[in-house]
């Protein structure tokens, strides 16, 4: 993956997000694009003449530059071959602009500014909008083995799908590939692509995986996932998001909301 579309922001989760993208450019020789939008949209209640805003316009703006300053000299050092690009205008809308001619976006789980509770509406429209596939990367990330295994959570679904085709590159790297599923009797029958039919597609790119199907048991489907990733020593995980409609996921709950509200390693998304 090549050309690196790069989320900047103030929130918790850039330096893990940062790191991530020059390890992944350093292992392709990849670009790494830096975005940093800057919204003057504040709602400020009563302020029917812009008073409030334009207040903060200034600090704003220093501090967007202030960031600009700090993560630029930190790519000066990287050897990374790097661009920037400064907008005005919402986060997501400017991210799904500038997709169509990058390989991948890297993203934060949360919002500059939110209670730390994910996930990130950002997120949410990017998976669903984006051309590309969306990295998803936690705060406490330190660094990304291109080379360590990935597993790939497979419910069958043309957004498993999806994710799985848009991870090939990531996953032609990966020391092993881990195909797995939740064996759920109620949800076998639903089940469009099984799972020696994502193989067969990955084994044409030249790609070996392992399937593997884990009993549900007690806990949730995301924590089992988790736990089978961690038990492999994966980097990374695949996913298909919002397989159900997003509003129903937000009302009722669903894998891909409870996966990224406490993601424990990087989540490759793609709807």
């Amino acid at each position: 993956m090549k050309s690196i579309l790069l989320h900047i922001d103030h929130d918790q989760a850039m330096q893990a997000r940062l790191q991530v993208a020059l390890d992944i450019a350093r292992a392709t020789n990849g670009h790494i694009t830096c975005l940093q939008a800057v919204s003057y949209e504040v709602f400020a209640p009563g302020d029917f003449y812009g008073s409030a805003i334009a207040a903060a316009m200034p600090v704003i703006k220093e501090n967007a530059d202030n960031l600009r300053a700090k993560i630029e000299k930190e790519l000066e050092h990287e050897g990374v071959p790097f661009d920037w690009r400064f907008v005005y205008g919402i986060a997501p809308h400017r991210l799904l602009e500038a997709s169509p001619l990058a390989d991948i976006v890297l993203v934060g789980p949360v919002e500059a500014g939110s209670d730390g509770q994910g996930p990130s509406a950002l997120v949410g429209d990017l998976v669903l909008k984006s051309p590309v596939p969306v990295l998803v990367v936690p705060k406490d990330v330190r660094s990304f083995d291109i080379g360590a295994p990935i597993l790939v959570a497979w419910n069958g679904s043309s957004e498993a799908a999806h994710a799985l085709r848009a991870a090939v590159p990531l996953l032609a790297c990966a020391c092993k590939v881990t195909l797995a599923s939740i064996a759920e009797s109620s949800d076998k029958a639903r089940f469009d692509f099984p799972s020696s039919e994502g193989a067969r597609y990955l084994s044409r790119h030249g790609i070996e995986c392992e399937i593997v199907e884990i009993p549900r048991g007690e806990a949730s489907i995301a924590d089992t996932l988790f736990s089978a990733a961690q038990v492999r020593d994966c980097g990374l995980m695949v996913m298909g998001a919002y397989g159900h409609s997003r509003l129903a996921e937000l009302l009722l709950g669903g894998v891909t909301r409870r996966m990224l509200s406490d993601p424990q390693m990087p989540i490759l998304l793609a709807h």
